[in-house]
């Protein structure tokens, strides 16, 4: 099979993956909501989230340092929730 085709194939593969992943989230949000309602939202996303960092963004080809800094990314994306949430968890909020 030719590099293309394999890319291709790969690519729509990963599409699919995808697509699956819209529609397991959309049965989800149409359940009745629980304590397990926003764990599982969250690992969809974060599975859905790989999936492009992985193969549509190719970072598993790129060198160290360019994985690093996308690494980077997610740890001052932690940081500033982690302040937004500081932030709305100590207001006061009257009755």
């Amino acid at each position: 099979m030719p590099e293309s085709a394999a890319t291709f194939r790969r690519l729509y593969t990963t599409f699919g993956a995808l697509i699956g992943l819209l529609v397991v989230t959309a049965a989800v949000s149409s359940l009745p909501s629980g304590w397990w309602s926003t764990p599982l939202s969250l690992l969809i996303a974060t599975a859905k989230a790989a999936l492009i960092f992985t193969i549509f963004m190719r970072l598993r080809d790129q060198p160290a340092l360019v994985r690093i800094f996308a690494l980077v990314g997610f740890f001052w994306l932690a940081i500033m929730l982690t302040l937004a949430a500081a932030d709305y968890f100590t207001r006061f909020w009257p009755a």
